[in-house]
This record gives C-alpha cells, sequence and structure tokens, in this order.
C-alpha cells in the first residue's frame, strides 16, 4: 500500500486536532484547568510533529549528502530507502539510478580513453620502429620498408576516421539523406569494392585493411527487381563493416553471403551477412556492437586480418539506429550471421 506525504501530513494535522479536541473534553468532564490541558497538548502534538518530521527529513539528508558526492565524481554512494513506498522512496531509486548511469558512463569514458591510447600506441611503435631504423642507417628507405610505415599510416588514419564517425554520431550531427534505389546494384557495387580493395594493398574498405582474396563473397538478392529507402552513402558503410568483419573471420577459402529480402513490413529491407566463421558465442552476443569489443574468437581470425580496432560493428549498429533500423546477431547453424532491418521510408532528417 502507498502513502503518500501528503497523506501523512494531513493525517499529523487531523491527529493533532483529535488528541486537542480529546484533551478539552477530558478537561470539560473532569474539571482540570484548561492551562494544564493546553500544555498536556503542546507537548504531544510537539513529540508527534518530531517524530513524523525525522521520519521525512532523515531521507532527505542522506539524499543532499549523496549528492554532494556524486558532484564530486565519487558514484560509489546510494540512498538508503529506495523501497519506501512513498515520494520519498521514488526519489531515493532516482537517484540511485542517475548514479549508475553515471557511473557506468564514467567506466566507459575510462575504457574509451584507454582502449584509444591502446589502439594508437601500437602503430605509432611500428612506424617510430620503421623511421627509427632508417634513420640510424639499420635498413634502407627501399619501397618495401616505405610501404610498411605506409601501412601503419593507414591504420591510424583509419582509427581517426572511426573515431570521428563515433563522435558525430553521438553529438546527433550526422544527417540521412535517404533515396530510392535498386538493391541488387547497389549491393554488387559495394562487393566489387570488397574484392577490389583485397587483390590491391594500398587499397582499403572502409572499416579495415585486409588482403583476403581466398573468401568468395556471394550476392543473393530476392526478388531481383527488390528496392530499398535509405541514406546509401551510411548503408555503404555499414556493409562494408559487416562484410569486411566477415571476411576477416572466415575461414582459408571460405564463403561470405549477403542475402537481401523484402522486410516484415511494406516498403521494409532486410540484410543478411553470414560468414562460415567460428560464429559468436551466444554470451558474447549481446556484447558485439559495443566500442573496442572483439569478442571472444580473436586467436580464429582467418589470415590476413589486422585484428581491426573493435569499431566497426558499433558503427554499423549506430548507423541501422539512425535509419530506425535493427541490426543484431542470428541464429545460424555455422559460422556468424548479422541481420539487419531498415523500416522503409522515412522523411530525410535535418
Amino acid at each position: 500500500m502507498v502513502i503518500s506525504i501528503k497523506t501523512k501530513l494531513g493525517a499529523l494535522v487531523v491527529g493533532a486536532v483529535l488528541l486537542t479536541s480529546c484533551l478539552a473534553l477530558v478537561a470539560i468532564r473532569t474539571s482540570t484547568e484548561f492551562r494544564y490541558i493546553t500544555i498536556f497538548a503542546m507537548i504531544a502534538t510537539l513529540l508527534i510533529t518530531q517524530f513524523v518530521a525525522q521520519s521525512l527529513t532523515a531521507p532527505l539528508d542522506e539524499m543532499n549528502t549523496v549528492a554532494g558526492s556524486i558532484s564530486r565524481g565519487d558514484f560509489s554512494r546510494r540512498v538508503r530507502g529506495a523501497d519506501r513506498r512513498d515520494e520519498l522512496g521514488d526519489l531515493a531509486l532516482t537517484i540511485n539510478r542517475m548514479a549508475d548511469d553515471l557511473e557506468a558512463v564514467e567506466r566507459h569514458r575510462k575504457e574509451l580513453v584507454a582502449n584509444v591510447s591502446h589502439e594508437l600506441r601500437t602503430p605509432i611503435a611500428a612506424l617510430r620502429a620503421v623511421l627509427e631504423n632508417v634513420v640510424d642507417g639499420v635498413s634502407e628507405a627501399d619501397p618495401e620498408t616505405m610501404r610498411t610505415a605506409l601501412k601503419q599510416t593507414e591504420r591510424l588514419g583509419r582509427l581517426v576516421e572511426t573515431l570521428l564517425d563515433l563522435s558525430r554520431l553521438d553529438n546527433g550531427v550526422v544527417k540521412l539523406r535517404t533515396r530510392r534505389f535498386e538493391v541488387w546494384p547497389y549491393l554488387s557495387g559495394v562487393l566489387r569494392e570488397a574484392n577490389l580493395a583485397a587483390s590491391q594493398r594500398g587499397l582499403t574498405t572502409s572499416s579495415g585493411l585486409h588482403n583476403r582474396t581466398d573468401v568468395h563473397l556471394h550476392l543473393d538478392v530476392s526478388p531481383p527487381e527488390l528496392t530499398a529507402h535509405a541514406d546509401a552513402e551510411r548503408l555503404h558503410q555499414v556493409m562494408a563493416n559487416l562484410i569486411d568483419n566477415a571476411v576477416k573471420h572466415s575461414p582459408p577459402h571460405g564463403r561470405v553471403t549477403v542475402r537481401a529480402r523484402r522486410g516484415p513490413f511494406p516498403d521494409s529491407l532486410e540484410v543478411e551477412v553470414e560468414d562460415e566463421g567460428p560464429g559468436i558465442p551466444e554470451a558474447e552476443r549481446h556484447k558485439v556492437f559495443e566500442r573496442f569489443n572483439r569478442g571472444a574468437v580473436r586467436a580464429q581470425q582467418g589470415p590476413g586480418s589486422d585484428g581491426g580496432t573493435g569499431l566497426g560493428l558499433a558503427i554499423a549498429r549506430w548507423a541501422v539506429d539512425l535509419h530506425g533500423g535493427h541490426i543484431g546477431v542470428a541464429e545460424s547453424s555455422r559460422g556468424c550471421r548479422i541481420r539487419l532491418t531498415l523500416p522503409g521510408s522515412l522523411p530525410a532528417r535535418d
């Protein structure tokens, strides 16, 4: 049963009036002097008021202390009494939830700084080693050495570009420019770019570098005249990330299949990217779209993979969310299957 503070205060006033009235009747019937009754009524009323006030102000004092700790960056403290069934209980629960959210944000911020530092340190250290060897005369500045340095520079550039994309998404400055297009030629172009990037060492996909030419990419669109209404550039970014990730985790001479079908709703689109790799453990599926997450199968990636940055699937999820769609890991008897659904016609965002 929920008893609000207003009810408690109303009961306090009614109780005080009834107590005073009862004492007045007792005084009349017993011929007791009213001054004694008045003094006794005042003392009793003050005691009752003090008891009720203490039960109301003590939680507020604790909330004020906890809020002060949160403002100073200490997110470990929580307010007691969140199980109270009144307004103070609701307020305590809200403060505790706020503390949980702020603690999670702070933890993610620290993880982001640590992960970005780690990602930047590796290519910078490799690039520095190459340049130091050239400067010290240990190795010549031949084309192969310069290609090694260029590869690390490109890796840095990809990481910075990806972080900028995430920053734009976080700040809500990414605009959708939706249009209608045919799915078959569109996805064919994405797959051709992926094959071209794999066959030429100097070219990359939008999500990372891989030079695997042993993986076969297969496109399956039904019906062939299927159309979609979306931001083609953002969808290209999603598909390039998914294909690149699938290729990296494919076994030697594996197969990556891209399927496109009509979605469950009118004018919607459903796309799947399926590989024949080790798959994603069920316990890890809810985390694969988190930033800097590389899952539990890193050692089983295919040859030619650089390990990635763990940002590709995070970018894919955010781009799909911008469309109001959904992306997730679907059940598959073999390998990994990522399924995304776009809702269809949406007004372009300004």
